[in-house]
């Protein structure tokens, strides 16, 4: 591997922004960032790690929050619009990062910047307006309170109709825990409260128009390789036939089938009308048109018409949390409570998760209210409430964690390290458990997708009830996730490429001339600094678990019967990785690594 900045790269600054002074420094991209990070998560997560100040509160100042793209970003390699925030979580206190879809990163990649590093707190409600490297600190003050798509709209008319804007909502305002980052109005960097650090930073949004030519490094080298890789795509079923006909929720009849659909917060892991919020039922009801992300040959997005408006989404995810997690099998519904999330600016897993989580807790009689499974009525009042931080809408803000602490029940909240787990039951999938509980930013599905090979067979069909060989193939799929949104490319293409895919797009596009094994070696960095950071903040070995219930077996359904058998596969996993029992990375495995 080379070890100089590529020149293809070298014309993207780090462009520093004090919200406290109202300053803006830029700096170069240094060797070694670029080398061992690449850009995106890898870049924003050295930038954190090695700038805030341990033990510090995630809406202070002093944190860091980064929007940081990849050096694929803008390109012709498919997928390359995406953008990765990266922050310590007020949800979790870890370590976080949040990738996010639509066309804001290839506009930070032509305005001239790897990322934007924020820091300090505005004196009054601001937004930025980056015009080609040129930056305005402007007043927020006319859409601070606004929803999602009124200040989008309105930001726009006040500076380019051709620029992006990435906003918050009142949730992030708020500095709702909940709270995510929205940009083409309904995509989203959610998951963990980063839209709560850009609220505490009095930041409503950042505005950005690049019209800069990016630079390749081999652009005859790049075809070839971007023409092999849209080929995989086309070639594979599922980035080819499923996720661009049905979007993500074509997994929710497959999931129910396998009896991991979670059902009224994890209690059952069969929904009895999974068909009636499924992909196919949504295709058939309020679908319109497909969604492409910038760059993006498979074009997963949806959107959908209720009553008239059309609206982004529903994805998988949010079906699920806002359905079966409720027990609530209206699909118009629940594609009107996603737009009210995305209006508000709040992340649709962890709200749906943290409103069953109360549900649980009303059905077992340590919270009073009305709210029970399978009743829809005042839950889009709810929703707002979270926003609003008003009633019990303020303590569900939290997350389930907090709210089920606070009811001397945490054993009911679904969660991992803080972060409500999405919708696949881990006792019927053994490689995903482990994935969750070892995962930096929490309960995740993407820090490592053994979905992938455990129930879709991508790119091999493994048994899903084996705990022996589990923890490499979890070690391989978190290297490469790391590695990947570093780039920063989407997770699906991982159905169809393989990590020299990875490596040649990369080297193509560069001058870093790089093979498979050391992109992976990037990422196990990239995923062992993450480790370190988090150990910092006070988390172990003892944090690597999963909520009790998932020790009871499932009593019906596709995996019934089954338990997690996470303590089976932990010692094997911190063997691997070259860490300690107590799951501390070894001054050896540092070594190795550079760091």
């Amino acid at each position: 591997m080379t070890d100089e900045v590529s020149q293809s790269y070298s014309d993207t600054k780090l462009l520093r922004i004090s919200l406290t002074n109202q300053t803006v420094k830029q700096q170069e991209l240094t060797p070694e960032l670029f080398t061992y990070y690449l850009g995106g998560r890898g870049l924003g997560v050295k930038l954190v790690y090695d700038q805030v100040i341990p033990a510090i509160s995630p809406l202070a100042p002093e944190n860091l929050l980064v929007f940081a793209i990849g050096p694929l970003t803008a390109s012709s390699a498919p997928t390359g619009g995406r953008v990765a925030v990266i922050t310590k979580s007020p949800l979790t206190g870890t370590i976080f990062d949040s990738n996010c879809g639509g066309h804001f990163g290839p506009q930070l990649r032509r305005a001239g910047y790897a990322a934007l590093v924020l820091q300090g707190r505005a004196k009054s409600p601001t937004y930025l307006w980056i015009n080609d490297g040129d930056v305005e600190f402007r007043s927020a003050k006319d859409v601070w309170g606004q929803e999602v798509s009124s200040s989008t709209d309105y930001l726009l008319d006040e500076t380019n109709a051709k620029a992006q804007v990435a906003c918050i909502g009142p949730g992030g305002e708020n500095r709702v825990s909940l709270a995510a980052i929205m940009n083409d109005k309904h995509r989203a960097a959610g998951r963990g409260g980063v839209g709560a650090v850009m609220g505490a930073k009095h930041l409503k949004a950042i505005v950005i128009h690049g019209t800069k030519q990016i630079s390749i490094n081999d652009p005859e080298k790049l075809d070839l390789v971007v023409n092999r890789t849209r080929r995989l795509i086309k070639k594979d079923s599922i980035t080819n036939n499923s996720l661009p006909v049905y979007g993500t929720a074509v997994l929710v009849n497959l999931i129910n089938e396998y009896g991991m659909l979670p059902t009224y917060n994890f209690q059952e892991g069969t929904f009895n009308d999974a068909e009636g919020v499924s992909g196919e039922k949504l295709l058939e009801r309020f679908f319109t048109k497909r969604y492409h992300c910038f760059g993006c040959p498979i074009g997963c997005g949806r959107i959908s018409q209720v009553q008239g408006t059309e609206v982004g989404g529903p994805e998988y995810e949010t079906i699920w949390a806002l359905g079966p997690q409720c027990g609530i099998n209206n699909l118009e519904w629940i594609t009107t409570a996603n737009h009210r999330c995305n209006e508000l600016g709040l992340d649709t897993i962890s709200v749906g998760s943290t409103i069953g989580c109360a549900m649980e807790l009303m059905q077992k009689g340590y919270l009073q209210s009305t709210h029970e499974f399978g009743k829809t009525a005042e839950l889009l009042n709810l929703i707002d409430d979270i926003a609003h931080v008003r009633g019990l809408g303020k303590e569900l803000g939290q997350g389930s964690k907090a709210l089920a602490t606070r009811y001397n029940a945490p054993q009911l909240a679904m969660q991992v390290k803080g972060l409500e787990m999405p919708a696949y039951d881990p006792r019927g999938v053994q490689g995903h458990a482990l994935a969750y509980a070892t995962s930096n930013r929490g309960g995740c599905h993407l820090r490592a997708y053994l979905i992938g090979p455990e129930i879709l067979g991508s790119p091999v069909l493994v048994d899903r009830d084996r705990v022996e060989g589990k923890a490499g193939l979890v070690i391989l799929f978190q290297n490469l996730s790391a590695a990947m949104d570093s780039l920063v490319l989407c997770r699906f293409t991982t159905f169809a490429f393989s990590v020299e895919d990875y490596a040649d797009l990369l080297s193509a596009a560069t001058s870093l001339t790089i093979s498979g094994k050391e992109f992976l070696k990037i990422g196990e960095r990239i995923w062992t600094l993450e480790r370190l950071f988090n150990i910092r903040e006070g988390f172990s070995a003892k944090d690597d678990c999963l909520p009790p219930r998932f020790s009871t077996p499932l009593p019906e359904g596709g995996s019934r019967n089954r338990v997690s058998h996470l303590e089976e596969m932990l010692p094997e996993y911190y063997r691997l990785r070259g860490w300690d029992k107590t799951g501390q990375p070894t001054k050896s495995c540092l070594k190795q690594l550079n760091l």
